[in-house]
């Protein structure tokens, strides 16, 4: 008996046809669909993510990690690390300090911490090595900052994508 001979022993299997081939194709499309189609791009800011985003306190400099996923059971947004390697929405590339002795002063929180970013990202991306890159603070909020958090995280991203490894220089 050959391989053909038992094909033809089996039983047949009918064509799905009518309204359950139409719905599994409409699904199967639906799906396929979905599936191309972007992510809307995210212009990050210094509100995107805060010192009090659940997650964002186990980041370390140079660790990657994905923008905050939605988990009901921890609350809302939470970030999760992701290794630089399998690729990431973000990556935190420094830190920065500010003034022990100021108040509370939101406006030049937010000043200080854009400028200081901005200087750290030029010094590591000089020139066009930075190109389709962006970076955004992640700051202390008035609560982190009353229990003396004067930390600033500096992180980078790719506007409309993800980053494709470390972004960091290997100097």
């Amino acid at each position: 008996m050959t391989n053909q001979d038992t094909a033809t022993d089996q039983v047949p299997r009918r064509p799905m046809r009518g309204p359950a081939a139409l719905l599994c194709t409409a699904a199967l499309l639906a799906t396929l669909a979905g599936s191309a189609t972007p992510a809307p791009a995210v212009a990050k800011d210094e509100n995107f993510i805060t010192a009090q985003t659940p997650g964002i306190l186990n980041i370390e400099g140079g660790e990657c990690f994905d923008d905050p996923t939605d988990l009901p059971e921890a609350g809302g947004g939470v970030v999760i690390y992701r290794p630089c390697a399998l690729s990431a929405d973000n990556q935190a590339y420094g830190f920065v300090h500010a003034d022990d002795d100021a108040d509370w002063n939101p406006a030049a929180l937010r000043e200080f911490a854009w400028d200081a970013c901005r200087q750290l990202f030029t010094r590591i991306w000089p020139d066009d090595l930075g190109e389709g890159l962006r970076f955004y603070p992640v700051m202390p909020t008035v609560e982190t900052w009353a229990d003396g958090d004067r930390d600033v995280m500096c992180v980078v991203y790719r506007f409309g994508g993800r980053l494709t490894g470390s972004m960091l220089p290997s100097w």
